[in-house]
């Protein structure tokens, strides 16, 4: 698939068609490695752990005070702060 390397800015960039992500497995927005191989681009998808950064975030939530229930009914039986 032929494609063409296009100013962005200060940087460079190239168009990558939406079959090609699809067989990546990536998408928009996805984070990639880009390295140069034997004098070819290779750009790897980054597999991130899907609850990375949860657990700063809630960290932060608490230090904020703002990690209360939203659905305060569908606490847990243990939890004696909720009021019925």
């Amino acid at each position: 698939m032929l494609s063409a390397v296009k100013k962005f800015g200060n940087s460079a960039g190239v168009i990558i068609p939406k079959p090609l992500l699809s067989e990546l497995g990536a998408q928009a927005g996805d984070d990639v490695d880009l390295r140069v191989e034997n004098g070819r681009i290779v750009i790897e998808r980054v597999a991130r752990p899907m609850r990375k950064g949860w657990a700063a975030d809630a960290q932060r939530l608490a230090a904020e005070r703002d990690d209360g229930l939203v659905w305060p009914e569908f606490g847990n039986d243990e939890d004696e702060t909720i009021a019925w």
